[in-house]
């Protein structure tokens, strides 16, 4: 009887995945047309993405790496109208946003166009810009949501600059922009009269980033603090 079972047990399993193996050709049979259609549809796609990176969009990354550094060059010796608008003969960081927009050379655009309405005190714009840059460099984008965070400090939104303060610290993980960040977190703190929360901050930096400018100086702050929470 055992052995009559198990027969009948492993028939009926192969009797079933014969049925659906027999399910699944006919419906390819009925259907070759419309699954060949797709498959080349995807073929057309994969190949239609290749060849966009490698004859559009490659050519442009290149064309567009030699048109910033004119632009870079008035930013960096605090001409920042000209950065942005160009000179006339060479493209701004705006020429190249609308030109390059899609390279990450137009990425790189946003963050200094962002850069360049912070230092011209349009901070409504500067949020706009720097919102639109895709913070994938390691440095750049912790600087990146700090900008922001000063921004938003300069339009009296405090609480959104705190955040993206210890958004920039948290990203950033290391001791040349971490502490930067932490302590103007901790001074909005204050000017929130969040006295607590400020102490808090500054004896994080004064515990986890020893030997950095922050560190050495934020004992005044901590004492600072200190005597305001006893007030």
């Amino acid at each position: 009887m055992a052995k009559k079972k198990s027969k009948k047990g492993t028939e009926e399993p192969f009797e079933a995945v014969h049925g659906a193996l027999s399910r699944t050709e006919q419906f390819i049979e009925n259907n070759q047309k419309l699954i060949i259609y797709i498959v080349l549809g995807i073929v057309l796609v994969v190949l239609a993405i290749i060849g966009f990176r490698k004859f559009i969009l490659e050519p442009k990354q290149k064309e567009a790496a030699s048109q910033i550094f004119v632009a870079e060059y008035y930013f960096e010796r605090d001409s920042f109208q000209l950065a942005l608008e160009g000179d006339g003969s060479n493209l701004g960081f705006l020429d190249i946003i609308d030109e390059y927009g899609r390279t990450s050379v137009g990425n790189l655009a946003y963050y200094y166009a962002g850069a360049c309405y912070m230092r011209l005190q349009d901070f409504e714009t500067a949020i706009e810009y720097l919102d639109k840059y895709k913070a994938k460099d390691e440095m750049l984008g912790p600087i990146s949501i700090g900008l922001k965070g000063d921004a938003y400090a300069e339009l009296g939104e405090t609480d959104k600059a705190i955040k993206l303060y210890l958004e920039a610290a948290k990203k950033a993980d290391n001791e040349f922009v971490s502490p930067l960040y932490l302590m103007r977190a901790g001074l909005a703190y204050e000017n929130n009269g969040e006295y607590q929360k400020a102490l808090e901050i500054y004896e994080r930096i004064e515990k986890e980033y020893y030997g950095t400018n922050e560190q050495r100086n934020i004992e005044k702050y901590i004492t600072r603090v200190k005597i305001m929470l006893e007030q």
